[in-house]
């Protein structure tokens, strides 16, 4: 063993450290699968026609607390092997962040219900085709914004307009932010259509950690411009 190894303390090695995030995000999925388990229940079960559109976005409703409360919880991992308590971290931010999601979450859910229904019965709408992709390009903007939304909402303690407000406008301050998680968009979207939404939630906490990842930026910046820094304690004698 070299002396760097023998000096350095329990839980710091990479092996330790890699040990740690598999169990982080094994405990994550099963908290996340537990929460969301009605709605994936009823996406798994409906079939894949235009007519379920309405009900697959109500099944989605569960997922949103969800999706938060593993952001919550892996923003907030520890690195200390003796000291893991993922689910914990999970439920607690779960609890914390519920109403404040649902009320992000439930007019999204609501829009894209809208866009869904519209863009599956374009045809008898008898509208052109680029208003399908008009409609298109909104719902991905959409869902972009849903995904700062639900990172600003889970990590911060903002009014749910302030977190609106700052979601848009991090689409394009950060616009590498925003392209990361159109990539990341298409591979949830692309495993979803080649396989099934079952496995796309197995898939969810490695999703949610690489979206917590990409928005270390605006993470950064919400912390730096809009957060009141902690006051100083006092240094004069009394």
């Amino acid at each position: 063993m070299s002396e760097a190894a023998a000096g350095r303390p329990f839980g710091e090695g990479p092996l330790s450290r890699a040990s740690a995030l598999v169990y982080t995000l094994l405990v994550v999925e099963l908290s996340f699968l537990a929460a969301a388990l009605p709605g994936l229940a009823g996406l798994v079960l409906l079939d894949r026609s235009a007519g379920n559109l309405p009900l697959a976005v109500a099944c989605a409703l569960p997922v949103g607390p969800a999706l938060s409360a593993a952001l919550y919880a892996l923003h907030r991992r520890g690195r200390d092997l003796a000291d893991l308590r993922p689910a914990a971290a999970f439920w607690r931010g779960y609890r914390a962040n519920l109403g404040g999601v649902l009320k992000l979450w439930i007019p999204y859910l609501g829009w894209m219900a809208i866009v869904a229904t519209t863009l599956a019965n374009l045809g008898a709408a008898g509208v052109p085709g680029w208003w399908a992709a008009l409609l298109a390009a909104v719902a991905v903007a959409a869902t972009l914004w849903a995904a700062g939304a639900l990172v600003i909402t889970s990590l911060f303690a903002f009014r749910a307009a302030d977190v609106a407000r700052l979601a848009a406008y991090f689409l394009s301050r950060r616009p590498a932010v925003t392209l990361a998680n159109a990539c990341l968009l298409v591979v949830a979207g692309g495993v979803t259509l080649v396989a099934t939404e079952a496995v796309t939630a197995l898939l969810a906490s490695v999703l949610v950690a690489a979206l917590l990842w990409n928005a270390r930026p605006v993470v950064a910046d919400v912390e730096r411009e809009f957060t009141a820094p902690a006051a100083a304690p006092p240094t004069g004698e009394i």
